[in-house]
C-alpha cells in the first residue's frame, strides 16, 4: 500500500491552524534559543527501522500473529518501512536481518528501496539460531564454540552478511552473539573470550575499509549463567583488540535492573568506541518494549550526554552513529508501534537539544545540585511535540502519523492485501 502525497496534505490541512498555534507558543517560550536550528537537525536525523520488527514479536512462549496483513518478503518490508518513513519522515533507512532476509536480487531491492526514500543500514548477523542446512548446532555457542568447524561455520555466515551488505549499499555490521554458559563449569571463560576474539578477527578482516563493525553485548537470556559478550566493558575490549572499525552497540535492553545507561554512553563516547543505538524500553529485563513508554526520563538522559558528547568531539548527529529501533510487538499493530517509538525518540533527543549546556557547565562547576536538576527537569517537562511534528511537516510527513494511519486504515488494507494469517520472516 502506498500513501499519496494528496492524502498527507488533506491530513496536513485539518490539523495546521492547531499545529501552527502550538508551535508559535514554542516559539515565544523558547525565543533565547534558535529553534530553526533545532528544526533543521529533526529533519536530518533518521531512525532505522529493523526487519524483524515489521511482524507480530512473541515471547518464549508462543508468538501470535493477531494483525494480519504481515510482510511475507524482502520487498514488503520495504513497503512497510516505505509507509511509515511517508508518516513521519524520520524512518529512512531498513535494517535486514540475514537468513531471515536474505537478498536474492540486491540491485532490484535497492531500486524498490531508493523508491521510497529509503538506505539500507546495518546488516544483522544471526548465529543464535540453528539455519536450516547447517552441517553445525550453535547450541553450545558459535564464534565462543570449542569446536573450530562450528565456529569457522559462525565466521562464515558472517562473511556472508559483510557481502550481502556491500550489494545493498550498507556500511555496518551487527553482531550479536547468544554465546555463552547455563551452568558453572561448563564453560572457561578465558578460552570462551579468545575463541570468540580470533573468530571476530576473521570477520574483521573482511570488512570493507569504509565499514564498521558493531559489537553488541547482553547481560544475560538465552543463557542465564554467563555471556561471553555480557556487558559494555566486554564489548569494549573486543572493539579495542580488533581496531578502529570496530566500536561498541548500545542496546537499552541489554542491562540489568538500574544500570546508568547515560553514563555508559557518555564514556564510549569520551573513547570514541560507540558505535550506536538500539532503541526499546523496559519494566523488568530485556523487555523489548516501545522506546520511551517505560522509562522517557533515562532516554532523555542518554540523549542529553549523547548530544553532549558528540558536541564535544564536533560529530554530525545524524551520519556519525547507528540509530536503530530493535523492539518486539507482543500486542500491538508493530506499525503503530514503530510510529511511537520514533515519536518517542525524536522527543528526546529534541530535549536534549534544548539542554542549556551554558548554564549546566556553570551549575555543575559550582556544585549547584539543584540547578542543575532543574534545568535538566525543566526541559525534560517541557512539551516540544510541536517541534517534531513541524520537522515531519517539512518533510512533507504526517503531523499526526498514527492519526492519518488510522484515517487511511492502512491496517485493513493490509490485511486485505496479503491476507489475515500472514506471518512475517524472522522469529
Amino acid at each position: 500500500m502506498n500513501i499519496e502525497r494528496n492524502q498527507i496534505e488533506q491530513h496536513n490541512d485539518s490539523l495546521l491552524t492547531s499545529h501552527q498555534r502550538k508551535l508559535n507558543f514554542l516559539k515565544e517560550e523558547w525565543s533565547h534559543i534558535d529553534l530553526e536550528s533545532v528544526i533543521q537537525k529533526l529533519v536530518d536525523f533518521q531512525i532505522a527501522i529493523p526487519s524483524w520488527a515489521l511482524g507480530t514479536g512473541g515471547t518464549r512462549f508462543g508468538r501470535f500473529a493477531i494483525t494480519g496483513g504481515e510482510p511475507r518478503t524482502i520487498e514488503e518490508k520495504i513497503e512497510d518501512v516505505g509507509l511509515l518513513h511517508a508518516l513521519n519522515g524520520a524512518s529512512g533507512a531498513i535494517s535486514l536481518h540475514i537468513p531471515w532476509d536474505i537478498p536474492q536480487n540486491a540491485e532490484a531491492l535497492k531500486k524498490l528501496a531508493s523508491g521510497y526514500g529509503l538506505k539500507f543500514d546495518a546488516m544483522n548477523s544471526n548465529t543464535f539460531q540453528d539455519q536450516a542446512g547447517s552441517a553445525y548446532s550453535y547450541k553450545f555457542g558459535s564464534l565462543q564454540n570449542v569446536n573450530a568447524a562450528i565456529r569457522k561455520q559462525a565466521i562464515e555466515h558472517n562473511v556472508e552478511v559483510i557481502k550481502h551488505g556491500i550489494a545493498l549499499g550498507s556500511d555496518a555490521l551487527t553482531v550479536w552473539l547468544a554465546d555463552g554458559s547455563c551452568f558453572p563449569g561448563q564453560l572457561n571463560f578465558r578460552k570462551a573470550f579468545e575463541n570468540t576474539l580470533e573468530s571476530l578477527q576473521e570477520v574483521y578482516s573482511a570488512l570493507p575499509d569504509n565499514w564498521k563493525m558493531f559489537v553488541e553485548y547482553k547481560a544475560f537470556e538465552p543463557n542465564f549463567y554467563s555471556t561471553t559478550v555480557g556487558d559494555w566493558g566486554q564489548s569494549l575490549l573486543y572493539a579495542s583488540k580488533l581496531g578502529k572499525k570496530a566500536y561498541t552497540l548500545v542496546d537499552l535492553g541489554h542491562h540489568l535492573p538500574n544500570a546508568n545507561i547515560e553514563q555508559i554512553v557518555s564514556l564510549l563516547l569520551m573513547e570514541g568506541k560507540l558505535g550506536g543505538f538500539h532503541f526499546n524500553d523496559s519494566k523488568y529485563g530485556d523487555d523489548d518494549l516501545t522506546a520511551g513508554s517505560i522509562k522517557p526520563y533515562q532516554l532523555f538522559l542518554i540523549f542529553n550526554e549523547l548530544v553532549e558528547g558528540m558536541d564535544a568531539k564536533g560529530m554530525n548527529h545524524a551520519k556519525d552513529l547507528g540509530w536503530m529501533i530493535d523492539a518486539s510487538h507482543n500486542v500491538k499493530d508493530p506499525l503503530e508501534d514503530l510510529l511511537q517509538s520514533v515519536e518517542a525518540i525524536m522527543i528526546a533527543y529534541a530535549q536534549a537539544l534544548l539542554v542549556d549546556r551554558k548554564a549546566l557547565n556553570t551549575a555543575q562547576d559550582n556544585n549547584d545540585v539543584a540547578k542543575a536538576q532543574e534545568i535538566l527537569q525543566n526541559t525534560f517537562r517541557s512539551d516540544l511535540r510541536a517541534l517534531i511534528a513541524e520537522a515531519r511537516l517539512r518533510t512533507n510527513a504526517a503531523l499526526s502519523p498514527i492519526g492519518l494511519y488510522r484515517e487511511l486504515s492502512v491496517r485493513q488494507n493490509l490485511v486485505k492485501d496479503r491476507g489475515l494469517g500472514t506471518v512475517a520472516t524472522g522469529l
